[in-house]
């Protein structure tokens, strides 16, 4: 018989298709599944109960989903703060080409602390630089999910497009056709699980159009759907990459995506800025998903995406953090806020979004984006335990009558537990597996490690 935690006097926002609340209600956990949920105290007589939380003054959700992120660059945060995209990588990119297994996995240790803490259960890292001679960076970020007890996808990415070829990354920091796609494939077939509650999966993820050669793209899709993975890429993020399609390619982003393979419901991709009616609708229409990620697209001042037209065309859209070296805070909790007030600054207004929206686009959104809506994302019975408490009752939070408004327009809550498949990783705002302070230490001594190599060149 499975062991059961209960969790009471509680409010919950279940995000279900109903949106679904109790201001007073219950949770019981089963193993790793979510059991039953609902008003008022627990059933009695509940067997094998191995714990019982009392939730007074806390807001029950599903864990924060995060669809789009890069791990690595939590080394080389706080550089080139006033650049946009394009510049952005101008300057980075020879840092980031000096990427090795212990940076990298040092790097992945505190981009998952950081969201851990605030809430996320499920995550993503789109890894696409694999300099030659840099050791596992793959084994070495699934590891670092795996020591921290999140759910993780490894959307791995790839790059042929160097400057040779017209492209921004370094020579000796892509791989070729040939290599990319064989390491991607091996990647797939090593640690990708299919099954319902699995911690790792992989995806196919070249980089961006401007990084990749059509071919790359091409065959990186016929790869993905003959392995049953999902594909994942940056798309439509700047105005210059519009250009850059249009003067390369003769076409924008989204029909050049189409004709290499790229849209469709298996298909997520990244920012997706700068999109016009045509692009919405096609997106529409094959069910392509949308990472959407206000504070960077903020940072290096790409736009504003579409949000609310998205979403009311009926296209899955999610929230990322994305890299930290364009969002240094590397917390999603704070992209719900975000996604609200920057969209507000759109043509919609004050009717672009409401707080109830902005959870969705960071649970349930998120998991549709993953392609994992039937196992989490929402609180309901059969779905996996993936779900935090979130603490309303002091001064920061205790003036707000709505538990979800305050979430969301409040500032950061604390999390007072989080749980994955049933297993508590946080508990009063520290991590519960790792030791934080450990990781502090080793992302300092390897950003320090990181920029005396780029230093000497």
């Amino acid at each position: 018989m499975a062991q059961r935690i209960v969790i009471e006097n509680c409010a919950i926002a279940t995000v279900d298709a109903d949106d679904t609340e109790y201001a007073f209600g219950h949770v019981v956990i089963a193993g790793n599944r979510i059991e039953s949920l609902g008003a008022g105290r627990a059933p009695e007589g509940l067997e094998n109960v191995v714990r019982r939380v009392d939730a007074t003054g806390h807001l029950v959700t599903p864990g924060l989903v995060n669809t789009h992120h890069h791990f690595y660059q939590w080394i080389t945060r706080g550089l080139a703060t006033d650049h946009n995209l394009f510049n952005w990588l101008v300057a980075l990119y020879p840092i980031w080409a000096r990427i090795d297994e212990g940076m990298t996995y040092a790097a992945a240790q505190g981009s998952l602390a950081m969201m851990a803490r605030g809430g996320v259960t499920t995550t993503m890292d789109h890894h696409y630089v694999f300099p030659r001679g840099s050791g596992d960076l793959s084994g070495s970020i699934i590891r670092a999910a795996r020591e921290m007890g999140v759910r993780f996808t490894l959307a791995r990415g790839s790059m042929d497009r160097s400057e040779k070829d017209g492209g921004l990354p370094p020579d000796f920091a892509v791989e070729t056709l040939e290599g990319a796609l064989a390491a991607t494939e091996a990647t797939v077939d090593e640690h990708h699980d299919a099954s319902f509650g699995a911690m790792t999966q992989i995806a196919v993820a070249p980089c961006s159009p401007f990084s990749v050669s059509t071919e790359l793209l091409r065959q990186g899709a016929e790869l993905a759907r003959r392995k049953g993975v999902r594909l994942h890429t940056h798309g439509s993020e700047t105005v210059e990459e519009e250009q850059f399609c249009k003067e390369l390619f003769g076409m924008g982003p989204t029909d050049y995506f189409e004709s290499t393979g790229w849209l469709g419901e298996d298909v997520w991709m990244a920012h997706c800025v700068h999109m016009n009616d045509s692009d919405i609708a096609a997106f529409a229409r094959t069910k392509t998903g949308v990472a959407h990620c206000p504070s960077s697209n903020a940072r290096l001042a790409a736009g504003i995406a579409r949000v609310p037209d998205m979403l009311a065309a009926g296209i899955p859209v999610g929230l990322g953090v994305d890299g930290t070296a364009s969002n240094e805070s590397g917390e999603l909790h704070t992209e719900l806020r975000n996604a609200l007030l920057i969209n507000r600054l759109g043509g919609h207004r004050e009717a672009a979004l409401n707080a109830r929206q902005a959870l969705r686009l960071g649970t349930y959104g998120g998991a549709q984006v993953l392609g994992r809506a039937r196992e989490i994302g929402s609180l309901e019975p059969g779905k996996l335990a993936d779900l935090v408490l979130w603490k309303l009752d002091t001064l920061a939070h205790s003036s707000i009558a709505d538990p979800v408004t305050a979430l969301v327009f409040g500032a950061a809550a604390p999390v007072t537990a989080s749980f994955v498949n049933g297993r508590q990783i946080v508990e009063d705002g520290r991590l519960t597996h790792v030791d934080e302070e450990g990781i502090a230490r080793s992302t300092r001594d390897e950003a320090r490690r990181l920029a005396r190599i780029a230093a000497q060149g």
